[in-house]
């Protein structure tokens, strides 16, 4: 019982841990995430609520993540099919 008592309160850490992870996993490596993070920024840019800058920076970072989450894929990819 006190196993039991002492267990608990972990095992619910550490689901709470591998869904935080899941979810910064999906933030940096999901196409259709990052994708939709593209197109909201264009919006902001045309829109005058960001300026250049801060446009060109974040854009570059997210085109760096979407080739990076592509080459994975296309990896796993080849994985699957060999």
């Amino acid at each position: 019982m006190i196993h039991k008592l002492v267990s608990t309160p972990i095992n619910l850490v550490i689901k709470i841990a591998e869904k935080i992870k899941e979810e910064a996993d999906k933030e940096l490596n999901d196409l259709p995430t990052i994708q939709q993070k593209l197109i909201q920024l264009q919006m902001m840019f045309e829109l005058g609520e960001i300026p250049e800058e801060a446009f060109e920076a974040k854009e570059q970072e997210l085109l760096i993540r979407y080739e990076a989450a592509k080459r994975k894929e296309m990896e796993e990819w080849k994985k699957l099919t060999e």
